[in-house]
């Protein structure tokens, strides 16, 4: 890898990483995903909203403008394979609690589905939107914003945190569309705890195609049970999954111990995590 002083400044900027760096590129990658909503909005008002065109012209369609605006920023930096090539820090075992706790919910949620009253259409096209959510969300929180920490030098726990915290702070932005302040309130501690899961998921798995698949399948879950319910017990089951990954993420946060340092004279990460401490996963 180049040294800092053959790379251009744009580069040599974002290579230092850190938490106002990580901030700042969420702050800019909100404004820019509002603001390409924009380009949608006349087409969206002329559609059903309870059509499957409703959602892929009002979440699928901005949400892949975001994911193409990732993909330039990663090119721009030459961090795309850094970014969905294996991780530089391990897990433990434990982690896996987090990935159950988000799949056996997701799998719930798809289970008690009324798919008959929702139709194909909208459940294919959710799935769509959900895949391009995972993928925005994961690569800007759990790629990008993790990658800047640790280029920084910050300890894997306060990377955690910072992650999940931007990644909640994304969804405090619903106050600007009307949402009540308590449900954006309940919407922020379930994307801070979800948060945790997802970096969770990242160390032990140790690649972020995990993450993101595990992401993809969430969101639709979600908004698919909520909105089309099939009767049963079942599905007041399901609907714990929210409080539970809450639990799962805060509760799991207090074990997340490591570091990753960088080697001297070289931005490039090493991995050399700080060794265990006891009942602590690395």
């Amino acid at each position: 890898m180049p040294d800092a002083a053959s790379m251009s400044p744009w580069k040599r900027f974002w290579e230092r990483g850190g938490g106002w760096k990580a901030l700042l590129l969420v702050v800019v990658y909100y404004a820019l995903y509002q603001g390409g909503g924009f380009v949608f909005l006349p087409l969206l008002q002329q559609v059903d909203p309870q059509s499957a065109a409703f959602v892929l012209v009002g979440t699928a369609l901005p949400v892949l403008l975001g994911c193409v605006l990732l993909l330039v920023f990663g090119l721009s930096l030459g961090w795309l394979r850094e970014l969905f090539g294996p991780q530089p820090i391990r897990g433990s075992w434990w982690m896996w609690i987090a990935v159950a706790a988000v799949l056996l919910f997701n799998i719930l949620r798809f289970a008690t589905i009324d798919y008959a009253e929702a139709g194909f259409d909208v459940v294919a096209t959710w799935l769509l939107a959900g895949l391009f959510i995972g993928f925005a969300e994961e690569v800007l929180t759990r790629g990008y914003v993790v990658n800047l920490m640790r280029k920084a030098g910050h300890p894997e726990i306060l990377v955690a945190v910072v992650s999940a915290a931007l990644f909640a702070g994304l969804h405090s932005g619903n106050l600007l569309t009307g949402q009540p302040l308590f449900a954006t309130l309940i919407q922020v501690g379930y994307t801070f705890g979800f948060g945790i899961c997802m970096y969770l998921a990242l160390r032990v798995t140790g690649n972020i195609i995990w993450p993101i698949l595990l992401h993809a399948t969430t969101d639709p879950s979600i908004f698919l049970q909520t909105a089309y319910p099939a009767d049963g017990a079942l599905t007041s089951i399901a609907g714990l999954g929210n409080i539970v990954v809450i639990i799962v993420g805060l509760v799991l946060l207090i074990f997340i111990r490591g570091r990753i340092t960088a080697r001297e004279g070289d931005p490039a990460l090493a991995s050399q995590p700080v060794p265990p401490i006891t009942n602590a996963g690395v």
